[in-house]
């Protein structure tokens, strides 16, 4: 049976324990507050990335920001210290810096490294419907990661270390260009006395995942939390950096995007990011009282 470790056990982490347990794999968990880790229920807890890498076959980190990666695998008690033939998938949305400094650790201890960064949220996790961006230095290395993977969702193999990463990044700053759009456009038809299901519906049938937060941009219901606003407020500033590192790109939208949902996540950072809706709110609240007044 293959053991798996899984490093991190936030909302994605601790899905992917869950979706990997009950698939039949062995499966071993870790997080910096121990006490979330425990409270999975999912197999034996860990000590320490490198404990937890020890005991496994393959190694997933889910883990939020680059020195959070860094931390989890060069840290005194990290991964690389416990790593030897193991294999390595980092699942974490870093962009693909990271992925060349663990391509070195790795070197370094004899372990196989595979970036996949996801598309999808715990529902896919669930559900087994995730989609896998794999990144790897030699494509031989993804085989003994893939029934792990596949347990989670579609493996798609995009070329070497780095292009999912960048990839994920290109994937999360469409996702708070469209949110943002969605929310500017549900605000904008209610000023006008349109009813915002109605023009979510048919702003669905462009971008079919507005469904999936129909309660959020519609109700204002920004909980259960699927993906935080603070979390994308990251990956934006992620996105930036890489778009205008060596090969400076033109991203207004990307740019104005992002100072749209850092304006939200000042305040709300912990809501889904359906809560971008509140960077209009005052735009939909005098819709909502003219039409009361009428």
């Amino acid at each position: 049976m293959t053991r798996v470790a899984v490093l991190g056990t936030g909302k994605m982490g601790g899905a992917i324990a869950r979706r990997l347990n009950q698939g039949g794999f062995d499966v071993l968990v870790w997080d910096r507050t121990r006490s979330k880790a425990e409270a999975l229920g999912v197999g034996r807890v860990a000590d320490s990335p490198a404990d937890a890498a020890r005991g496994a076959d393959v190694v997933i980190s889910m883990v939020t920001g680059p020195q959070a990666v860094r931390d989890v695998y060069f840290g005194e008690n990290g991964v690389f210290r416990a790593s030897a033939s193991k294999t390595i998938v980092d699942m974490s949305t870093t962009g693909p810096g990271i992925a060349h400094e663990l391509q070195s650790g790795a070197d370094l201890n004899g372990a196989r490294l595979i970036e996949a960064p996801v598309i999808g949220s715990t529902p896919a996790v669930n559900s087994g419907s995730l989609f896998i961006l794999a990144g790897v230095a030699l494509p031989a290395d993804l085989d003994a990661a893939r029934p792990v993977l596949e347990q989670l969702g579609e493996v798609h193999y995009v070329g070497d270390l780095g292009s999912a990463a960048a990839l994920k990044l290109i994937a999360n700053s469409y996702l708070g260009i469209v949110s943002t759009g969605a929310a500017e456009l549900i605000a904008a038809g209610a000023s006008h006395g349109l009813d915002p299901e109605q023009v979510l519906t048919v702003l669905a049938r462009i971008w079919p995942g507005l469904k999936l937060r129909e309660a959020g941009f519609v109700k204002h219901l920004h909980e259960p939390t699927m993906f935080a606003i603070r979390d994308l407020l990251k990956d934006l500033d992620l996105a930036l950096a890489f778009y205008r590192s060596a090969a400076p790109s033109a991203v207004p939208l990307t740019s104005l995007t992002r100072e749209m949902v850092a304006g939200v996540a000042s305040t709300a950072p912990d809501l889904d990011i359906s809560a971008i809706v509140k960077a209009y709110a005052s735009d939909t609240a005098g819709a909502q009282q003219h039409k009361e007044v009428a």
